[in-house]
């Protein structure tokens, strides 16, 4: 579907970033990661986000991390020892959206009543974009799909009760807090004590090695994909992106029309309701022969549907198991629903940047960094996942969290962006060369954020709709 990009990055000019690669130290190394690999690694462009915090340093260096664990699996495979180059500007557009549509558009983002509203004592933020969350908010509410409606009864309430009322009754929601608010609140308190990566004790498996070919270091590899809106989509991505065979299971009757044509590349998509018994065979047949199991559902989701992680390593000892939550694996909220706006409004971050652009309303990061930063975090420990399986034959598992992420993000790996001007605007030159034909139509991307020496990122399938294929590798 796309050539490789193939610059060398020995002809490429490259500068450290302080702030990229202080996050880049402690990605690493909370990973477990040898520091003497850091050396191999180089950041260029300047710039930043407009952001009250350190978004694109965090961007370039969470690609940066899956790019070096990719390096480090070429190494120990073959010997070798890649390089790695991340474009801090390139990594803020793949940030915002890789897609450049030609004579189509996009879906909207966001639904009719989806947004930030003021309530008698402060903010709150509703997520409504997938029906039964947005049914679930206006129940509490007692309106209809009205916008005008939604404010005027969201103004009589307080934040905390709404957002409260909201979750229990099967909704999103989150009232907008400070930081100091969340470092004190019971959740904040949890997730302040939580690792960034959850690592899982290894557990024998005798699992068979694969050849690791140095230009597409995951060939061969299957993914099982059972993720949603944005963290873990945007994790399979990468690892499609180093030819590793992707598989993605939806419900039947979910959607993501806005981010489906961005988050799909390089992956096959089909349909499984693991609420029924045949199909909940067939996806346990598909993940004994995977290598590789990505899921975002709420920490006790798959329990419920008999795939907990006793089961899950009883079908297949030698997986990979990657797993991703919104507000952490301890603490009162650890099964509530979140995304990544929710998470801002909670941890202080939207609050944070309002008050340094003086505004009077939520003033979130202008990406969805939480997302795309976990996603590549996930796709870093997959790949020391599959490192030490292939030099152990154990399986592996690791937890991450969007709220752990929000803390690294507001810790700002002991400083400040270092580079505070504005990011060159966009040209042709930024896109690939090739046009990617979609299902809805002709489109480029933006050319790859980062480089591994060797192993260039390209993807072999294009975006095309959920449940396209059949539930088989």
């Amino acid at each position: 579907m796309s050539e490789p990009f193939t610059a060398s990055l020995a002809s490429s000019p490259s500068t450290q970033s302080g702030t990229a690669a202080r996050f880049l130290h402690e990605i690493w190394g909370a990973l477990g990661g040898d520091a003497q690999a850091l050396h191999r690694a180089a950041f260029t462009a300047s710039g930043n986000l407009p952001s009250a915090f350190a978004a694109t340093d965090l961007a370039a260096a969470s690609i940066g991390s899956a790019c070096l664990a990719l390096a480090e699996l070429v190494r120990a495979a073959n010997g070798t020892s890649p390089r790695v180059k991340i474009d801090r500007r390139l990594a803020s557009f793949w940030f915002a959206t890789s897609l450049r549509p030609q004579g189509w558009q996009p879906a909207p983002l966001w639904d009719a009543v989806a947004g930030d509203y003021r309530t008698a004592d402060g903010w709150i933020r509703l997520h409504t974009n997938a029906p039964h969350h947005r049914d679930a908010a206006l129940a509490v509410l007692d309106v209809p799909v009205d916008r005008a409606q939604v404010a005027q009864a969201v103004a009589r309430w307080n934040a905390t009760a709404l957002e409260t009322a909201v979750v229990g009754n099967g909704g999103c929601a989150a009232a907008m807090r400070t930081i100091d608010e969340w470092a004190v609140h019971p959740q904040g308190r949890a997730v302040a004590a939580e690792p960034l990566f959850h690592i899982a004790a290894p557990f024998a498996a005798a699992a068979p090695r694969w050849r690791v070919a140095s230009e597409r270091p995951l060939r061969g590899l299957r993914v099982l994909d059972l993720t949603r809106v944005l963290a873990g989509p945007t994790a399979t991505r990468f690892l499609a992106g180093f030819g590793a065979e992707v598989l993605r299971i939806d419900p039947p009757t979910w959607d993501e029309p806005a981010v489906v044509p961005e988050v799909v590349l390089g992956k096959r998509c089909a349909r499984l309701d693991l609420k029924n018994a045949a199909d909940r065979e067939r996806f346990e047949q598909l993940l004994s022969d995977a290598d590789v199991l990505v899921h975002g559902y709420r920490s006790d989701a798959l329990t419920s549907l008999g795939l907990g992680e006793d089961r899950r390593r009883e079908l297949n000892p030698g997986l990979v198991d990657i797993s991703l939550d919104a507000y952490g694996w301890s603490g009162p909220w650890t099964t509530r629903r979140g995304f990544d706006s929710l998470v801002q409004m909670s941890t202080g971050i939207a609050d944070a940047g309002m008050r340094a652009a003086a505004r009077d309303k939520p003033t979130p990061l202008p990406v969805q960094a939480l997302d795309h930063a976990t996603g590549y975090m996930m796709a870093a420990a997959a790949i020391r996942g599959l490192l030490h399986r292939f030099t152990t034959g154990e399986g592996y598992g690791a937890r991450m969290s969007l709220a752990r992420t929000a803390r690294l993000l507001v810790d700002g790996a002991g400083g400040s962006p270092d580079d505070t001007g504005a990011l060159a605007v966009e040209t042709a030159d930024d896109l690939a060369d090739t046009i990617e034909s979609t299902f809805w139509g002709p489109a480029q991307r933006v050319k790859p954020p980062a480089f591994v020496d060797g192993a260039p990122m390209h993807w072999d399938i294009a975006a095309a709709p959920l449940g396209t294929s059949p539930a088989a590798w």
